[in-house]
């Protein structure tokens, strides 16, 4: 579906969005600029409007940050995504390219629990130590 042909009924404006997604105007527009998740369309005053698949991709771009993932990796693992939904079950290097980022989010993930366990013993020092 061409962005200009998306029907008004699809559309959320950038407010409601950013009250769905959980992520300020600033941060949305912002990754729009990066080509990150660029709104799906505009309205006649030029307002930004977004597809329910855009508020996915941004719901999906915020659970990345925290795994640190650059914003060149996010462009590329949203793009591998949309190449594995097209192919369907086809498509090797689609494949091996999720398996990758698959391995990148477990190591980050784990790399977070080792931070958080750390984190934890700080505060039960502390805990402690007020006591």
């Amino acid at each position: 579906m061409e962005k200009s042909k998306v029907e008004a009924r699809e559309l959320h404006q950038i407010g409601a969005v950013a009250k769905a997604v959980g992520l300020s105007l600033r941060t949305i527009r912002y990754y729009e600029e990066v080509e990150v998740v660029p709104p799906s369309g505009r309205t006649n005053g030029g307002f930004r409007l977004y597809t329910d698949e855009d508020v996915e991709r941004l719901r999906l771009v915020k659970q990345l940050k925290p795994l640190d993932f650059t914003l060149e990796e996010m462009r590329d693992l949203l793009r591998t995504l949309d190449a594995a939904r097209a192919e369907g079950a086809d498509g090797d290097e689609v494949h091996e390219r999720l398996a990758m980022y698959a391995a990148a989010a477990d190591a980050r993930c784990e790399k977070l629990r080792d931070q958080l366990e750390a984190a934890e013993g700080m505060a039960k020092m502390l805990r402690r130590a007020s006591r």
